[in-house]
């Protein structure tokens, strides 16, 4: 899919979601694709829309353009007195760290170090979107320092470290799902009309998969399948979407008579293994 055809698709999401549910702060996280400033411009005029994600650290940041006074000559200024750039905040001794708990893959915690502010994001020739950076380093240096952004619409507060909670999400591990189990990506699609059709469906399917399977649970421990060479302590989507199909395919809504009078009866053991099988296999 082209670059463009992503960030509308995007767009024209967030505002359908954002229009179905007008009282609701929608928390937006993307990865580094969406971090670029005609997506975030589209999206600025939705008031309940927040959208988080990753910001290079050599990004051109700017101040707030001066107050224009009144007879001054010549276009009106976009932004004010260029800032350091994240980069340089690293390694200078006057920044000010504050230490957070953030949650991490696998219901892990690690400490980090913190630094924030405000800040426009401007490159020619598109107008300059306002910012809340956020800039995370690791104080044993395990990881790689790292910087978020938050844009968000004004007058609305957040924490700072919830951008890193959000930042830390699992949008990968759903990008890799989708496209392992449920087909995203792998679409025999030329027409860029056929791509907005059905990446949202696929991606929606993820949700109701999701959605069916904590309606079919209700109170019940989720049935997590294991191996020898592997021991997961949470259900994956692969267990979820099993679980689910375990589920739809004995019911027989759907299918017609048989044309064939006679019936061949199988035990029900091994029908059960049958089913258990091909529902991790599809």
């Amino acid at each position: 899919m082209r670059h463009k055809t992503i960030t509308d698709w995007a767009r024209q999401m967030i505002v359908q979601v954002a229009r179905w549910m007008p009282g609701r702060r929608l928390v937006v996280v993307a990865d580094g694709t969406s971090a670029v400033l005609d997506f975030l411009r589209k999206v600025s005029h939705v008031p309940t829309v927040c959208v988080v994600t990753r910001l290079r650290l050599d990004a051109c940041l700017y101040d707030p353009a001066p107050v224009r006074e009144t007879h001054t000559k010549g276009r009106t200024a976009l932004k004010g007195k260029r800032q350091p750039k994240l980069a340089e905040r690293l390694h200078d001794p006057n920044t000010v760290w504050q230490k957070h708990t953030v949650s991490c893959y696998a219901g892990t915690t690690r400490e980090m170090e913190i630094t924030t502010g405000t800040a426009l994001w401007y490159q020619s020739p598109l107008p300059p979107v306002a910012i809340r950076w956020v800039l995370v380093r690791d104080p044993v240096g395990q990881y790689e320092p790292m910087a978020r952004l938050l844009h968000r619409s004004r007058g609305r507060g957040g924490s700072d470290r919830g951008v890193v909670c959000h930042g830390d999400g699992t949008v990968e591990v759903t990008f890799h799902e989708v496209r392992a189990h449920l087909g995203v990506e792998a679409q025999r699609q030329w027409s860029d009309l056929a791509i907005l059709r059905t990446t949202p469906a696929l991606l929606a399917l993820f949700s109701l998969v999701t959605v069916f399977a904590q309606q079919l649970l209700g109170n019940q421990p989720f049935p997590i399948r294991q191996a020898a060479w592997y021991t997961k302590a949470l259900p994956t989507f692969s267990d979820t979407l099993a679980f689910v199909r375990q589920h739809l395919w004995p019911s027989t809504c759907f299918s017609v008579s048989s044309r064939e009078a006679d019936t061949i009866q199988i035990p029900r053991a091994l029908f059960d293994r049958f089913m258990d099988t091909l529902a991790f296999a599809a």
